[in-house]
C-alpha cells in the first residue's frame, strides 16, 4: 500500500455535492482530493430542480453564467388533473419573489459544469477517479483513508485533516460510520424517468404536477435553453405510481430499465388535451426504473473528523425536489465552518448541528406533503386549490427557513 498523497480534505464522491464542496473549500483556501469510484465521469441521469436559495450558492462560487447558459428558469408549477383541469398555480423563483432562480436542468450537465470549474480551479489532480474507498482510520491528528485504486491495480492510503462522505445512496463512509442505519424506507411507489423531445411546452417555463383520482402522478418540466433556442423543448419527466404497501426495500437488482408496457396502464385512462401522455412516453430514448426511497434521519452524521453530506448524510424522497439543492446548501455549509478555523472535529460539528436538523425536517416535509397530495387526489375538484395551496404553504415554511452561514 502506498501513501498516496495528503489534502486539506478528502471528499469521497464527484456528485453535485462533493464538487461543489470541494469549489466552496477553494474559494475559502482549503485544498481537498475527491475520490471517485467511477473510472470515467459521464454526464448521466435525467432533469433536476435546483432551487433559489442553491442557485444563489452556486452563483456566489462564479457559476451563475454557466447554469443560466443551459438551464430553464421555471416560472410556475401547474397542478392539474388526468384530464388537464388546472387545479391552482404556484409562482417559482423570481416569479415568487426570490432573487434568483429556481433552475430546471439536466443533472449531467450540472455535474459537468461543476466538474470543468473544479479541474479548472483545483487542477486534474484534484479529482482521482477509479478509486474506491474501503476502509477508515482516524489518528490522533487526521484520517487514513484507505481505497483501491482501479486504473493502478493497488491499495492506496489517502492522509487528511477530514474526510467528507459525499458517496450518496450506497455510501461507504456512511457504512463505517453507521453500519447499523443502513436500511432503505420504501414509499411503495414506483417512479419512472425518462427524456423526450417536444415541439414545445407551455410557455417553456412551466411545470405541471397532475395527479389522478388513484394518486398516480405525472411530473413533468423543461430543462433545456439550447432546445428552446431552437424552438423546441427537452421534456424531462417523471411518471409515479403506488404499487406495493410502504416498508423496507432491498436495493438488489434496481439497475434494470424501465418498460413502457409498464407504465402505459397507469394512464389509459388520461387525456389531457394539449399534451399526449402516451406519446410523451413512447418517444423517450430511455426509460429509468426507481423505487422512491429515504432514509430514517440519523441523530448523528459524523464522528471526530469525518462526516456526511447530501444523500449519504440525507437521502429523502424527491418530493419537492430539494435533494441535490440541500447538498449543495450542505457544502457551502461545510466550507463556512471548515473556514473559520481552529479544532477540526468541533467545525464539522458546527457543521451538523447546522444542517442536520434542517434536512432533518426536510427529510419529514418531503413524507408529509407526499402524503397530503396523495390525500388529495381522491378530494372533490372545488376542496383541491385550498388544499394544494395549504400543502405547498407548509412545504415551503420548512424548506425556506435557513440559509448556510446564517
Amino acid at each position: 500500500m502506498s501513501n498516496d498523497t495528503s489534502a486539506d480534505i478528502v471528499i469521497a464522491g464527484a456528485g453535485i455535492g462533493g464538487l461543489t464542496a470541494a469549489l466552496a473549500l477553494h474559494a475559502r483556501g482549503i485544498t481537498s482530493t475527491i475520490l471517485e469510484v467511477a473510472v470515467e465521469l459521464r454526464p448521466l441521469g435525467v432533469g433536476i430542480n435546483i432551487q433559489p436559495a442553491a442557485v444563489a450558492e452556486l452563483t456566489a462560487l462564479g457559476l451563475g453564467d454557466a447554469m443560466a447558459a443551459t438551464a430553464i428558469p421555471t416560472r410556475e408549477h401547474r397542478y392539474i388533473d388526468h384530464t388537464g383541469v388546472t387545479l391552482w398555480t404556484e409562482p417559482r423563483g423570481i416569479a415568487a419573489g426570490h432573487p434568483c432562480p429556481q433552475y430546471s436542468l439536466h443533472r449531467g450537465e450540472l455535474q459537468t459544469l461543476l466538474l470543468d470549474a473544479v479541474r479548472e480551479r483545483l487542477g486534474d489532480h484534484a479529482i482521482r477517479t477509479g478509486v474506491r474507498l474501503h476502509d477508515l482510520q482516524q489518528t490522533g491528528g487526521g484520517v487514513r483513508v484507505h481505497a483501491h485504486d482501479r486504473a493502478r491495480g493497488a491499495d492506496v492510503m489517502f492522509e487528511a485533516a477530514a474526510l467528507v462522505g459525499a458517496d450518496g445512496l450506497h455510501s461507504v463512509v456512511r457504512a463505517c460510520l453507521h453500519p447499523e442505519h443502513g436500511a432503505l424506507n420504501g414509499a411503495g411507489v414506483v417512479m419512472w424517468r425518462g427524456l423526450t423531445e417536444l415541439d414545445g411546452f407551455l410557455d417553456g417555463r412551466t411545470m405541471i404536477l397532475a395527479n389522478d383520482k388513484r394518486a398516480t402522478r405525472l411530473v413533468a418540466y423543461p430543462i433545456s435553453v439550447r432546445h428552446a433556442a431552437h424552438g423546441k423543448a427537452l421534456l424531462n419527466w417523471v411518471l409515479l405510481a403506488r404499487t406495493g404497501a410502504p416498508g423496507p426495500v432491498d436495493s438488489a437488482g434496481w439497475d434494470v430499465p424501465g418498460r413502457l408496457a409498464d407504465i402505459l396502464p397507469h394512464v389509459a385512462d388520461w387525456d389531457l388535451g394539449w399534451l399526449d401522455v402516451r406519446a410523451v412516453f413512447e418517444r423517450s430514448a430511455q426509460i429509468l426504473r426507481y423505487p422512491m426511497i429515504d432514509r430514517e434521519p440519523l441523530e448523528r452524521w459524523g464522528q471526530g473528523r469525518v462526516t456526511l453530506l447530501g444523500d449519504a448524510a440525507h437521502l429523502m424522497y424527491p418530493i419537492g425536489a430539494n435533494g441535490a439543492s440541500q447538498a449543495i446548501l450542505d457544502a457551502v455549509a461545510l466550507a463556512v465552518e471548515l473556514s473559520r478555523g481552529g479544532d477540526v472535529p468541533a467545525a464539522l460539528e458546527r457543521y451538523e448541528n447546522d444542517r442536520r436538523p434542517a434536512t432533518t425536517a426536510i427529510t419529514l416535509a418531503n413524507r408529509k406533503m407526499d402524503r397530503g397530495e396523495r390525500a388529495t387526489s381522491t378530494r372533490p375538484a372545488d376542496d383541491k386549490a385550498a388544499e394544494l395551496a395549504a400543502i405547498t404553504a407548509e412545504y415551503r415554511a420548512v424548506v425556506e427557513r435557513r440559509r448556510p452561514g446564517s
